[in-house]
């Protein structure tokens, strides 16, 4: 029996405060904690159990493992703790190629999804070569349409989830790489907002 590995394979970034790698054994407590707060989880699915947690924890594990993409475990540099995940997402089926974001509670208005997804939007353009990039945002999530619009990110209007989200309601927001690759400069300028 080929023994487990404690992390899915993939990259890891640093950014100043922050390290997103693929998904690990010993994220799982932090993910649950994440996952049983009905505000963090509001326009995810809502709250889940532990359960829950340890399929998606591990479908985001394989996704790393069989295609090479899937979300990055969010690590605050300073305490060592999970912060949430963000990252380059593509399920089947799914509206396109996506980087998208959820983090626990201990880390809002920190800027840490900018920051983050900064990190994660340079990759997915400039190491997975994808020529879109698209974040599916229920409208009432304020938070989250915020974070796209600092990206450069227009609403291009609503989407569709495949099963078995098909319910949900979405906007896409999204950029082409070469709008990204303008936008970006903003951040390297200084003139992208206080932080990414």
């Amino acid at each position: 029996m080929t023994p487990a590995l404690s992390q899915a394979p993939g990259p890891t970034i640093e950014t100043e405060r922050l390290i997103l790698r693929p998904t690990a054994a010993s994220d799982f407590e932090r993910w649950c904690d994440f996952q049983s707060d009905p505000e963090t989880t509001r326009f995810i699915g809502g709250a889940q159990t532990p359960a829950q947690v340890w399929r998606a924890m591990m479908s985001v594990a394989g996704a790393w493992t069989l295609t090479g993409i899937g979300f990055f475990s969010l690590i605050e540099k300073a305490s060592g703790q999970w912060m949430g995940r963000i990252g380059p997402w593509q399920p089947h089926g799914w509206p396109g190629t996506e980087v998208g974001w959820s983090l626990h509670r201990d880390a809002m208005g920190k800027g840490y999804a900018v920051e983050a997804a900064v990190a994660s939007m340079d990759y997915a353009v400039d190491v997975l070569g994808w020529t879109d990039v698209i974040h599916a945002i229920d409208p009432e999530n304020l938070a989250s349409a915020r974070v796209a619009a600092r990206l450069g990110s227009s609403n291009r209007g609503p989407g569709r989830l495949p099963p078995p989200f098909e319910s949900a309601t979405i906007n896409v927001w999204g950029q082409t790489a070469d709008e990204w690759r303008e936008n970006r400069r903003r951040f390297i300028s200084g003139t992208g907002g206080d932080r990414p």
